[in-house]
């Protein structure tokens, strides 16, 4: 009877460990957040955004056709009637080349507005000799916009990895609570076939009755553990589902035969990139985050330059030849129109704290920057250091494991022949779910350590 007791121990400790599942891995996991999660899109979404600035910005430098027409006529007269139109060609450094046809007629017309009855043909430019030559507003928009771009892309990088981070600890923690689920339902089964062969035991004499109830209590001590474990797991799908998502935002839900890859341990530095062969030769010179702070100067020094410019005198000056229609093609220094525009506040306030302002900025950033960089590299390396102790400990978490099976095991061969006790036996079993649990525990931060390894290196691609 003891021997068919022991064999029955056997028999539970194997069953249910070859059953056949479809493996969901993390590669595959992380494939479907890359290319569907809206989040990820959305950061996608500000390149073309930024991209759409850029446009914006190039739109000052659009040629402009006007026409301002105006006509009065009451009584049977003639008040007045206007025809402007021009054509501007803005250029690069603030010189604008400006053409027009001008056509006025009428009674009481202003006679600063009289003109030849053909019309009179204008062609010239407008130069800012001060404020706006070398730099403008126009000017520093559309540099900035052609960074932005840039900027955005970085930007993209890291908010992607931020969510590819919390996609793949909850893949792990889907992972963690899968196993504990296997875990207890095994030692479910166990205690299960214990108290058979207990109350077997019992009713051939070979055993008090007492054995009964501790077998009982490690039974539901299972019972409970497994519940708990099952809704653990069940709200760890449902925290991974939030980042499963199919084509036009359908969301997708993960499906009760999937289970999570078996050997992670074995491929979760390939996946996340933080295998020690590929830091090798990573330099923080790259990092999104440092190339992202260094773009944010560059926009802050275009704003500085042109903060500087500000503190000029304004002084704009323009020149247009004036031309009949008959005589369009015959130039002379004649005729012609001329402009002078002079502007200067005498404090210059304003300028003088705006120019202030931005110089804060890039200050503020550059020290940003140089934090960032030292932060950067100690975190890695602290980050590296942890995951080579957690390699260390999970080896030893093993062998701790190795060796209470051991123990159990000699202990239910000594239970059978009739020396030991349902209470050892319990003991031996508890040490083992404690040291098994601790590794899970272990891997666990293992994994989420790789995975915050790769969000700080912030390489999604």
């Amino acid at each position: 009877m003891r021997t068919l007791f022991l064999a029955l121990l056997y028999s539970a400790s194997i069953f249910g460990q070859n059953l056949s599942t479809k493996e969901f891995t993390l590669a595959e996991y992380l494939g479907y957040v890359k290319k569907y999660h809206p989040l990820v899109k959305r950061a996608n979404l500000e390149i073309s955004q930024a991209q759409a600035n850029l446009m914006v910005a190039r739109g000052a430098f659009d040629p402009k056709i006007a026409i301002d027409f105006n006509k009065k006529q009451f009584k049977e007269k003639e008040y007045y009637s206007m025809l402007n139109s021009s054509f501007k060609i803005p250029t690069w450094y603030g010189i604008e080349v400006k053409a027009s046809f001008d056509n006025n007629d009428g009674i009481y017309i202003n006679p600063e507005n009289t003109i030849p009855n053909t019309g009179l043909y204008a062609l010239g430019i407008n130069v800012p000799l001060g404020q706006g030559l070398f730099i403008n507003q126009r000017m520093a928009d559309l540099r900035k916009a052609k960074m932005q771009i840039t900027l955005s892309q970085y930007e993209s990088k890291l908010q992607a990895t931020a969510i590819l981070y919390d996609a793949a600890v909850a893949y792990f923690n889907w992972k963690k609570n899968f196993v504990e689920v296997q875990l207890y339902e095994q030692y479910l089964l166990n205690a299960k076939t214990r108290i058979k062969g207990i109350t077997t035991l019992i009713k051939n004499g070979d055993k008090p009755a007492i054995d009964s109830i501790e077998a009982g209590i490690i039974l539901k001590n299972r019972q409970l553990n497994l519940e708990d474990a099952s809704l653990k797991l069940t709200k760890s799908k449902l925290e991974l589902s939030n980042f499963l998502w199919l084509e036009n935002n359908i969301p997708f839900e993960l499906q009760d035969d999937l289970t999570p890859e078996e050997n992670l341990m074995q491929t979760v530095k390939e996946t996340l990139n933080t295998n020690e062969l590929l830091l090798t030769n990573f330099s923080i010179v790259n990092h999104p985050k440092i190339n992202a702070l260094e773009k944010k100067i560059s926009i802050l020094t275009i704003d500085r330059k042109l903060k500087s410019n500000q503190l000029l005198p304004k002084i704009d000056f323009g020149y247009n030849f004036l031309s009949e229609p008959s005589t369009l093609n015959q130039y002379t220094t004649t005729n012609y129109k001329l402009g002078l525009n002079f502007y200067l506040p005498l404090f210059l306030r304003k300028e003088r704290g705006s120019l202030q302002i931005t110089k804060y900025k890039i200050q503020v950033t550059k020290f940003e920057l140089d934090l960032e960089k030292v932060q950067l590299t100690n975190k890695i390396k602290a980050q590296q250091s942890e995951i080579k102790s957690l390699e260390l400990q999970i080896n030893l978490s093993a062998d701790l494991v190795n060796d209470y099976k051991v123990m159990l095991s000699s202990e239910e061969r000594l239970f059978a022949f009739g020396e030991s006790s349902i209470f050892l036996l319990n003991t031996r079993e508890n040490n083992l779910v404690t040291a098994q649990l601790s590794n899970i525990a272990l891997e666990n931060r293992y994994f989420i350590s790789n995975a915050t390894l790769f969000k700080i290196i912030a390489n999604p691609n």
